[in-house]
């Protein structure tokens, strides 16, 4: 987080942006956010992370950017659609197969944008916003969660502005849930929503996990939500990526209510990744 002039809920609200998507399929829309992978003095690769089952088979995708006024504050009303081709192929994924993240470095459209006398305002999530596992284990079984994102391509159109949703740790953030990088989240997991950034945000004050009132802002990236078990018409429970598409899920799928959510932690895979390919390229 880096805009001391906002809220911490200001802040999470910019920190993400609507990614839609054109697929054989028709128009998909996801989440992304901002996030600086590499982040060394001189050095530092600055992205947008979202779900690689949001960006697959995309043949072009289009970023919707907040626009910043010359004294570096946004522009509520004003944005800029940025449409990129062979959209697909623009991202990094993940080292690990399983891990259903990948990122773009967006330095270039930055640039271009530049040329046009256009900034974009947002918030860049940061490696040091991660928590660490000792902070993770201070945290109760149960904290309040917020998750910022696009569901069902919702959003405030007028002042390009994200929906909020309300939940709670539905598994310990601290312990990876059968044995995978991830924990359970309680909260509604609609389509659009894949790609979202799950928050711990507390203003002023809250409650620790002895009962204790600490009256002191509180600020966690705990993760990235990509999929929710689901339940069958025919009494099965299946584990499914949340969609793109809102008539993706049949009626024979009933969400739960419940979503899987990446550990942030496995952003910090990216950083490797990304410096090898630089390395790669001089």
């Amino acid at each position: 987080m880096n805009s001391p002039k906002l809220s911490l809920t200001e802040q999470a609200a910019f920190s993400t942006i609507r990614i839609e998507v054109i697929t054989d399929e028709g128009i998909c829309s996801g989440t992304g956010f901002f996030y600086v992978a590499v982040a060394e003095e001189g050095n530092n690769v600055q992205g947008i992370v979202t779900n690689k089952h949001v960006i697959k088979g995309a043949k072009s995708g289009t970023f919707l950017f907040t626009v910043a006024d010359k004294n570096g504050r946004p522009l509520m009303k004003e944005h800029v659609p940025f449409k990129i081709e062979n959209f697909e192929q623009q991202w990094i994924l993940h080292p690990s197969k399983d891990v259903d993240l990948a990122f773009m470095p967006i330095q270039p459209i930055f640039n271009l944008l530049k040329e046009k006398g256009i900034i974009p305002f947002l918030i860049n999530m940061l490696p040091s916003n991660i928590p660490s596992d000792e902070t993770l284990q201070k945290l109760s079984s149960v904290e309040d969660i917020l998750m910022v994102g696009y569901p069902i391509g919702l959003w405030d159109k007028e002042n390009n502005y994200p929906i909020f949703r309300k939940g709670i740790t539905a598994t310990h953030p601290a312990i990876d849930y059968n044995g995978k990088p991830e924990f359970m989240i309680d909260a509604a997991c609609f389509p659009g929503s894949s790609g979202s950034p799950v928050y711990i945000i507390n203003e002023s004050n809250y409650v620790d996990k002895n009962g204790s009132t600490v009256f002191s802002d509180r600020f966690l990236f705990l993760g990235i939500l990509y999929a929710g078990p689901q339940f069958t018409s025919v009494g099965e429970i299946k584990v499914v990526d949340i969609p793109t598409k809102k008539d993706t899920v049949t009626v024979s799928r009933i969400p739960m209510n419940l979503g899987y959510v990446i550990k942030a932690r496995k952003l910090l895979d990216f950083e490797k990744t990304i410096k090898d390919l630089l390395k790669a390229k001089k």
